[in-house]
């Protein structure tokens, strides 16, 4: 016999296992069933607790870099609130607060306007925010304003007035003449309490004597063209100085005709309601922990939805294993 034959011979040949080998095998496999299914209890847990480790992670950041809304917006609402009342009173002209109610009369504000100019022509402004304790006082105020402006010569060129139950403002606008401006002050800052005052003066003496002078060299010239032979060009020349003078002179006496003016800006306001605040809603000690907790139930969520299928399926591959693994080992047992 060949060794090839011996080969497949052996090949062929089923060998019986003794009866003690198949016992054997038969009580290490049932050994080991046990230590089988405890290796796999660890990992049951761990698949839950790791999605559920994530959402409360993930939880924890959101909550963290989610911006407080509430607050912004009640910043936002004081912002506007402080804006109004400061436009509502301006500050005096050295930067300091108003005085309280009675504290300044109208000869202090006197002492504040400097007198104009006898002789040089000026843009005089000035402005008086006065504060009065009731709505009745301001409509008063109003008409005491423009009877101590006709009064002294002057006339108003707008009025403003809004009134309410409990609140009241007027603007006015005023044109008085320059010379009699500080008695105009002197009057109108008794009407109220001096919340905030401003005078500003400005010197034009300068741009009308420019102005002036530049209309009598354009005249000079207008009568050394009307010496010359009238000829077309000379008139057009002429026609052109002569429009540009009676421009200039326009435009002088305009400024010299607002410079006989002051110009008196008046705010009468009652004194400004303490603004209340909007309230928070529900917002106790607890309630960053609530929120917490409420983050953590929708992670929870999430993970069991996601993670149960992957789950379920884990387990069903598992048991295919197992019971591919025991159909072999019965084979091999009950093979003779």
């Amino acid at each position: 016999m060949s060794q090839r034959d011996l080969t497949a011979e052996l090949r062929a040949a089923r060998i019986a296992a003794p009866t003690e080998l198949r016992d054997r095998v038969r009580l290490l496999a049932a050994a080991a069933e046990p230590s089988t299914s405890s290796r796999f209890t660890w990992r049951r847990p761990l698949v839950l607790v790791l999605p559920v480790a994530a959402a409360i992670v993930a939880a924890a950041v959101v909550i963290s870099t989610r911006p407080s809304g509430e607050t912004t917006a009640a910043d936002g609402v004081t912002t506007a609130l402080e804006a109004q009342a400061r436009s509502a009173a301006p500050a005096t002209a050295n930067g300091t607060n108003p005085l309280p109610y009675g504290a300044q009369t109208g000869a202090g504000a006197a002492k504040l306007a400097p007198t104009p100019s006898a002789t040089r022509a000026q843009d005089y402004g000035a402005f008086l925010a006065l504060r009065v304790p009731t709505p009745e006082r301001v409509s008063d105020g109003v008409k005491d304003a423009l009877h101590i402006t006709g009064a002294l010569g002057g006339y108003p060129t707008s009025v403003h007035a809004t009134s309410t139950k409990r609140t009241a403002v007027a603007d006015l606008t005023l044109k008085v003449p320059r010379t009699r401006v500080q008695q105009a002050i002197t009057k109108l800052s008794g009407l109220g309490t001096i919340a905030s005052e401003r005078v500003d003066v400005q010197d034009v003496q300068a741009g009308l004597d420019q102005t002036g002078r530049t209309i009598d060299r354009l005249q000079r010239r207008l009568r050394d063209l009307r010496a010359q032979t009238q000829t077309p060009v000379t008139v057009r020349q002429i026609a052109s100085l002569t429009a540009r003078v009676e421009s200039l002179q326009r435009s002088r006496a305009a400024a010299a005709q607002k410079a006989r003016y002051a110009t008196v800006s008046l705010h009468l306001a009652t004194p400004q309601t303490k603004k209340i605040a909007p309230a928070k809603h529900g917002h106790g000690p607890l309630h960053g922990l609530g929120v917490a907790f409420h983050w953590i139930w929708i992670g929870a969520v999430y993970a069991l939805a996601l993670g149960l299928p992957l789950l379920a399926l884990a387990g069903l591959l598992w048991l295919a294993l197992r019971s591919v693994r025991r159909r072999r080992e019965d084979a091999l047992l009950s093979s003779p």
